[in-house]
């Protein structure tokens, strides 16, 4: 088995953001590795971050990090290329891969032509993978993607491969308790949220017949020290914030109990509203700069700002929270350099 990593409690996204090449994830992830870190997580989008290509590649340019689709969806594929893809990268990696899957965002999918998934599809799926895993035929199987006769992979298969999913309603954080594996949460939750979700996670575990603590609660933590050059920091804060509030501001709004009044301002600025595309991917510094006084600080606060020092105190406090995993999000293991060395210390 692989060599167990100097912290595999700590992890990052790789490729965060809109990266110019994927090609960045392989130095990025040497510098994880060299860092000690657990786990690196991969978002899909369709451009140049398609999962199956850079998981596969980040297999093969890795020894010891663990890999995590977080996330892919599980209706843009036959279910049996979803699971053959994780049960190739399983073999491969000896064991350090994990597919994940979350909702996706409605109005792409809508354009796309592609199926909205629901809580209860996202379990039957679970329940198919690992059927599958294990050897199984599985006959005339049908879910919101289609119709499928037969499914099988191997008879000789008896595979234990990890799930994880991203989550945020109370649904769905009560049905990855039951089906799932890794659960992560979403950025710039407040402590009381993350609190609240880490417990109804384990709770619905702990309903299931499971042992809570195999279920692993990761704490998706914005983490953007000082020593990050001030236009970029504003882009991996507010640009962040903002493109989730243009995505599904209700649902972060909702989640975290903040006031639907600032996110309506929001919404109706002129600039906001006429903003052709992702303001964090487009924005220019100017851009952010225009958009910042829409944003409350206690939205922005839920995140490891400050010295490598503060950085820090930020992620102990989510394991105080009851988090079993911190991604520091938004950051390269270059711009984690010091808050690790500061973590280690």
């Amino acid at each position: 088995m692989p060599a167990q990593p100097a912290h595999p409690e700590l992890g990052f996204y790789t490729l965060a953001g809109a990266p110019k090449s994927p090609r960045d994830m392989f130095q990025e992830l040497r510098d994880a590795e060299d860092m000690g870190l657990g786990t690196a997580f991969i978002s899909e989008r369709f451009n140049i971050k398609e999962a199956g290509a850079l998981t596969g590649a980040a297999i093969g340019a890795t020894s010891n990090i663990n890999i995590v689709t977080a996330a892919t969806n599980h209706t843009t594929r036959h279910p049996i290329v979803s699971a053959s893809w994780a049960s190739t990268l399983h073999i491969m990696s000896e064991g350090r891969f994990s597919l994940g899957l979350g909702r996706g965002i409605d109005a792409m999918f809508n354009a796309y032509g592609m199926p909205l998934a629901t809580t209860d599809s996202m379990e039957q799926f679970a329940v198919l993978m690992r059927r599958l895993w294990k050897g199984e035929t599985v006959l005339n199987y049908a879910d919101l993607t289609g119709t499928y006769p037969v499914l099988r992979l191997d008879p000789a298969f008896d595979l234990d491969i990890p799930l994880s999913i991203t989550a945020f309603g109370p649904q769905t954080l009560q049905m990855a308790g039951r089906a799932y594996d890794n659960v992560i949460l979403h950025t710039f939750f407040t402590d009381e949220t993350t609190q609240r979700a880490v417990q109804m996670v384990k709770k619905s575990a702990e309903q299931a017949g499971r042992d809570p603590s195999t279920v692993r609660v990761w704490s998706c933590l914005a983490t953007i020290g000082d020593h990050i050059d001030p236009a970029l920091r504003l882009k991996k804060t507010v640009g962040r914030l903002a493109t989730y509030l243009q995505a599904y501001g209700d649902l972060m709004v909702r989640t975290n109990n903040w006031d639907p009044e600032v996110l309506k301002r929001f919404r109706a600025d002129e600039f906001v509203k006429t903003f052709p595309g992702a303001l964090d991917a487009k924005g220019t510094t100017e851009d952010l700069e225009r958009v910042a006084p829409l944003i409350p600080e206690e939205w922005l606060a839920p995140s490891a700002t400050g010295t490598p020092e503060q950085c820090v105190a930020a992620i102990r406090n989510q394991f105080a929270l009851g988090c079993d995993g911190v991604i520091m999000h938004g950051a390269t293991p270059t711009e984690l350099a010091p808050i690790v060395a500061a973590y280690k210390a």
